[in-house]
């Protein structure tokens, strides 16, 4: 995506145009990595709703799959809900409003639109988080061990970086964002923090690891009870995690980010288990 028009100095490495998710596509069965890395990035909020997807040849290129699988991966979520294609001089594939996403349809013989319609069908139309941490078991602490390894380190690592003026200017406008206490906007803010933050860390498999965790235990965070003073502390967590980072600290930041992964995991075992 578009890195806002400003050019790292020399020894710096701008990562806001890095989208953790628009990775190649390795392995598998490329259609379906393709709808899972797509309905990921909305899920996690990296294309907000009512944004528009990058162009089908630059996301085709950064991805490395044909058009024609990209053109089938977009059709697949728009049939569940979770796009829309405008034409004209502003058209382009966007994100739907979470209001308006019909159930997805997985009726008659599975096939790519059934496939999808599993791949992209939100965890809460699953169960509650609770039976959800049950069916997890052991991989819910696997993923919050696996967390206070990358994420403690990305921060460090993006602290270590001379980051460009405009990863600084992100990092803050994210972090802003993630003090809006509106609940239909705060998990994805918080989740687009803490993926701005491993973005700047200049390592695309770094970046690609925290955004995997996020998703793990994106819908048991959003689920769990809203507690103020947690919030506050989130909030505050948070700050100082950006202020390390910026200040070039990454012992601090570091330090400060296991202090925020652990504060995390405690409420999440306290509540979900």
């Amino acid at each position: 995506m578009p890195s806002d028009g400003v050019t790292a100095l020399p020894g710096q490495r701008s990562s806001s145009s890095a989208m953790p998710l628009w990775r190649p596509v390795r392995g598998g069965n490329a259609f379906e990595i393709t709808v899972s890395r797509l309905a990921q990035a909305i899920k996690l909020g990296l294309v907000a709703e009512g944004e528009r997807l990058p162009a089908e040849r630059e996301l085709a290129e950064k991805l490395q799959v044909s058009r024609v699988t990209l053109r089938e991966a977009i059709r697949a979520l728009r049939e569940a809900g979770y796009l829309e294609s405008r034409r004209g001089r502003t058209g382009g594939t966007f994100v739907v409003s979470r209001a308006g996403r019909p159930p997805a349809q997985t009726r008659g013989r599975p096939g790519r639109k059934a496939v999808a319609a599993a791949t992209v069908t939100p965890l809460a139309r699953r169960g509650t988080a609770a039976d959800l941490a049950r069916e997890m078991g052991d991989t819910l602490h696997d993923a919050l061990d696996f967390r206070r390894v990358v994420e403690p380190g990305a921060a460090g690592l993006a602290a270590s970086r001379a980051l460009a003026a405009a990863d600084r200017q992100h990092l803050v406008a994210c972090l802003t964002a993630s003090r809006d206490r509106d609940p239909a906007t705060r998990r994805v803010a918080d989740s687009r923090l803490h993926l701005a933050i491993a973005g700047a860390s200049g390592s695309p498999s770094l970046a690609a690891a925290v955004a995997d965790v996020q998703l793990t235990l994106d819908r048991l965070l959003a689920a769990i009870p809203v507690i103020k003073r947690n919030l506050d502390h989130s909030d505050d967590q948070h700050g100082r995690v950006v202020d390390a980072i910026l200040a070039g600290d990454p012992a601090g930041a570091r330090s400060l980010m296991e202090e925020h992964c652990d504060g995390t995991a405690e409420l999440l075992l306290g509540l979900l288990t």
